[in-house]
C-alpha cells in the first residue's frame, strides 16, 4: 500500500472498527505549537491499486485549532471524536459534508486536550485527556460531560479503556503515574509509580484483563500486571527518545506496538528474553502515532511529523509497499 502525504505533522491514526480498509488520521500545522489542525479519512483500498501519488481523502475537515488525537466510535460506523488543541472534544460523522461538522462541539475542558478513547465494550462512551489535569466521560448523546475524573497531578497525556471491562479505563500522565480508574467510583482504584519520568501513552493488553503497558519520556516500555503492580513485568528498552504511544495487538498475546521521538517504530513480545521483533525507520521526524487493525491481521499504520502517513502488513518494509 503506498504511503499517504498529510498536509501537516501527523499526531494520530485509527483503524475504524467497521471497514477494514478505512483509516482516521490527526493532523497538526506548525507541530501543534500554532496554526490548524486536519482530521483526515482515508480509503485505503482506492490506495491499494493506484501508483503514488495516494487518492485524495474520503473525508478532510481543517479545524481552528491543533488536533493531537482521534478516535472511531465503537457504535456507529461514520462517527468519531478529535481532540483538540483549544480544549474541545469535536465528534465529526464522516457521511456528512464538512460543512454539516462538526456534529457536535464538546467544550468543558480549561487546556488542551491530548487523548480520546472510545469504550469497545460498552461503545456508547468514550473518554477525553486534558493538560488540565483531568479526564472526562462522554456519551455522543450528551451535549455535556457525564463525569470528571481529578487526582492526577500534572497533564493528561492519554486514556485507554480496559478491552474486557465495560467501566473500567487506565490514564497516562506527567507525574509520572500511570492510574486505573473504575467510572462508578471517583477516586482512582489504582495508582502506579510508572516510570521516572513522564508517562506519555498506556493501552490493556487485548488478551489479558490485567496487564497495562506504559510508554515514558525515560525511553522505555514497561508490563505491568495490575493484581501486583510493585513491579513490572517486563521492562523493554530499544528506543533511543521518548515513547510516544504504545499499541498491544488484537490479534496476538503479548505483541506491543510502539513509536518514538527517536524516529522508529518497534513491534515486541514482552513475553520473550529477546523481546524485540521489528524495528521500521521508514520516518524521517518523530513518529506520533501508531495503530494495528482489529479486522485485518498483521496490518500496521503509522505518521509522523514528517507528515507521512504509512500502512503496511507486519513482516514487510514500509517503504517497499
Amino acid at each position: 500500500m503506498p504511503a499517504f502525504k498529510a498536509p501537516a505533522p501527523g499526531f494520530s491514526v485509527r483503524f475504524s472498527p467497521f471497514h477494514e480498509h478505512r483509516l482516521l488520521a490527526a493532523a497538526s500545522q506548525h507541530f501543534g505549537l500554532v496554526g490548524n489542525g486536519h482530521l483526515l479519512v482515508l480509503d485505503l483500498s482506492a490506495a491499494a491499486a493506484g501508483p503514488a501519488p495516494a487518492p485524495a481523502p474520503l473525508f478532510a475537515f481543517p479545524t481552528s485549532d491543533a488536533l493531537f488525537d482521534c478516535a472511531w466510535s465503537e457504535s456507529h460506523e461514520s462517527l468519531c471524536a478529535a481532540a483538540s488543541g483549544d480544549g474541545s472534544v469535536r465528534l465529526f460523522d464522516v457521511a456528512l459534508p464538512p460543512a454539516q461538522n462538526p456534529v457536535r462541539l464538546l467544550r468543558e475542558h480549561a487546556r488542551e486536550v491530548h487523548g480520546v478513547d472510545w469504550n469497545p465494550v460498552r461503545r456508547d462512551a468514550f473518554l477525553s485527556a486534558s493538560w488540565d489535569d483531568t479526564l472526562k466521560l462522554w456519551s455522543p448523546d450528551r451535549p455535556a460531560s457525564v463525569r470528571t475524573f481529578r487526582g492526577h497531578e500534572y497533564c493528561v497525556y492519554a486514556a485507554a479503556w480496559s478491552a474486557r471491562h465495560p467501566d473500567v479505563f487506565a490514564s497516562a500522565s506527567g507525574d509520572r503515574t500511570a492510574r486505573v480508574w473504575d467510572v462508578r467510583e471517583p477516586a482512582p482504584t489504582l495508582v502506579i509509580p510508572a516510570h521516572d519520568h513522564e508517562v506519555l501513552s498506556l493501552d490493556w493488553d487485548k488478551y489479558d484483563p490485567s496487564i497495562l503497558a506504559t510508554g515514558s519520556v525515560d525511553k522505555s516500555i514497561r508490563v505491568w500486571d495490575v493484581r501486583a503492580p510493585r513491579a513490572p513485568l517486563a521492562q523493554l528498552a530499544g528506543h533511543g527518545y521518548a515513547v510516544k504511544r504504545v499499541r498491544f495487538s488484537p490479534h496476538r498475546q503479548g505483541m506491543i506496538m510502539s513509536c518514538s521521538y527517536d524516529m522508529t517504530v518497534c513491534m515486541w513480545d514482552y513475553r520473550k528474553e529477546d523481546a524485540l521483533l521489528a524495528r521500521y525507520g521508514h520516518h524521517t521526524e518523530f513518529v506520533a502515532g501508531i495503530d494495528m487493525s482489529v479486522l485485518v491481521e498483521g496490518l500496521l499504520a503509522s505518521t509522523g511529523w514528517d507528515e507521512m502517513i504509512y500502512v503496511w502488513p507486519f513482516g514487510s518494509d514500509p517503504r517497499a509497499m
